[in-house]
């Protein structure tokens, strides 16, 4: 895929916005926010006007190009690029879907400055001539594998970003858990927030943030169950804490369950289906990602080929 360097907005000034300030046309026309604005604005060719930079401040006429920079010429992540193996599943100018590793971090961070998505994203970026940086839209923790969307800028980060938890934001995850929870399918309301002692562990408290998760087996298989789970909110560990409360704890849960390295090397959790608007053009895009193999051993062979089946063709929860 060809994709260019600079991301430019373009748009040809129609009569009725004849007399109408730059800046207004940015918001009203380009859905640009005033942070955005007040950051390409300084840029020697942030806006411009037939070619020519122009300021905020400028009433163009009908007919005039306006466009509008929205790649930053200088990365300010302060990410840095590194070879890395990456999955990915659609592109464009705007943004990047995955499907990320397991064992993978998503932001650099102590003891991780390296071998993130981050580091890799960006060495890529850096092979195909883009200026693009690195602007995280959600997360997956370390052990979970699976979907996920990354903006190229600022734009599209905050256009993706106001969409999480709302309903143009859909994510479905798989998750194999120990034991089979009762009843099969429901919805865990409970509000988490940091235990105490523990710099990353999370538990259900009462003064925690509201946490609501949506879920349903699949099948139930030598001893454990595959479950289907959508999010309505997005708490850090929010699935793995929630399925441990109902006293099926992810298989392979070193925090709140068992490890269980001859099983699997971490908790068994994939985002299998992501549906968004795109950030740009405001049509919808749905991904899904089958089960991974070490996910799928865990509960038989079989679910390898019925798992199309079993996630693809069902209603979402």
């Amino acid at each position: 895929m060809s994709l260019e360097r600079v991301r430019r907005l373009e748009l040809t000034v129609a009569p009725a916005d004849a007399g109408v300030r730059v800046e207004l046309l940015l918001r009203r026309r380009f859905g640009l926010s005033g942070t955005v604005i007040r950051r390409i604005k300084w840029l020697e060719d942030g806006i411009l006007l037939d070619g020519v930079r122009v300021n905020t401040r400028c009433v163009p006429k009908a007919g005039q190009v306006l466009s509008v920079r929205l790649s930053d010429p200088e990365r300010r992540s302060g990410v840095v690029p590194a070879p890395g193996e990456l999955d990915i599943r659609y592109e464009d100018g705007d943004m990047v879907v995955l499907n990320k590793a397991p064992g993978v971090t998503v932001h650099p961070g102590p003891g991780h400055f390296y071998d993130t998505v981050g580091n890799f994203l960006l060495w890529h970026y850096d092979q195909e001539g883009s200026e693009a940086d690195f602007h995280p839209v959600h997360r997956l923790d370390r052990g979970t594998s699976g979907l996920m969307v990354v903006a190229k800028h600022p734009h599209a980060q905050e256009k993706l970003k106001e969409q999480l938890h709302t309903a143009d934001f859909f994510r479905e995850y798989l998750a194999v858990c120990d034991g089979c929870p009762q009843p099969r399918a429901g919805v865990i309301e409970a509000p988490l927030g940091p235990k105490p002692g523990s710099l990353v562990e999370q538990m259900i408290r009462p003064d925690g943030k509201p946490a609501r998760t949506r879920y349903g087996v699949v099948l139930e298989r030598e001893g454990r169950s595959l479950l289907r789970l959508a999010l309505d909110t997005g708490r850090t560990h929010q699935i793995r804490v929630h399925m441990a409360s109902l006293g099926c704890p992810l298989t392979g849960d070193f925090l709140y369950g068992t490890e269980a390295p001859e099983l699997i090397r971490r908790p068994a959790l994939h985002s299998a289906r992501l549906s968004f608007r795109h950030p740009i053009t405001g049509r919808r895009l749905s991904f899904t990602q089958p089960i991974p193999c070490d996910m799928a051993d865990l509960i038989g062979s079989a679910e390898k080929s019925e798992q199309g089946k079993v996630l693809y063709n069902q209603p979402d929860l």
